[in-house]
């Protein structure tokens, strides 16, 4: 059998679709959008070019598909695991969390979690070692390192609206 083909398409002032026949004859498409999101779609098995069903996903939302996709499932978001069993993960502060617009300090996540924010990524830049005074915005992804405990504890922290 041979390789499957993706072909590409650039659409001006949208981003780019590509496209998939499957061996089953089943007809994928994924428009990439300029702003990270994804729309997945799915034709009709009888009618290759009428869509069936259509998906919007966020960026972040793209990247757990795609990582539960990859033939060697490890989480996009865990960055490094150590045998003393500390874990870095990457977790985003969505623009609704209650901690969009305010001090790192004030989430207490070290005291909380006993986990530590060692970088924030915003836009193209990172922050190594953001201080406690550093504002957390929505859209940031912060770099968390602790124990596996610790950080899904971060992420309940981060993640409350």
């Amino acid at each position: 059998m041979s390789a499957p083909r993706l072909r590409a398409t650039p659409l001006p002032g949208i981003g780019v679709q590509y496209d998939l026949v499957t061996r089953e004859h089943r007809h994928l498409s994924v428009v990439a959008h300029r702003d990270g999101a994804r729309t997945v779609s799915v034709y009709q098995a009888d009618d290759p070019d009428s869509c069936a069903q259509s998906l919007r996903l966020t960026g972040a939302e793209a990247g757990s598909l795609i990582d539960a996709l990859k033939p060697s499932h490890h989480s996009a978001n865990l960055l490094y695991t150590t045998d003393l069993g500390l874990v870095a993960e990457r977790i985003e502060v969505a623009a609704a969390s209650l901690w969009n617009g305010r001090l790192l300090g004030e989430t207490r996540m070290r005291t909380e979690t006993g986990a530590s924010i060692v970088a924030v990524l915003r836009r193209a830049a990172a922050i190594p070692s953001p201080a406690p005074d550093f504002r957390l915005a929505g859209g940031d992804t912060v770099i968390v390192v602790g124990t596996r405990e610790g950080v899904d504890a971060a992420a309940a922290i981060l993640g409350r609206e």
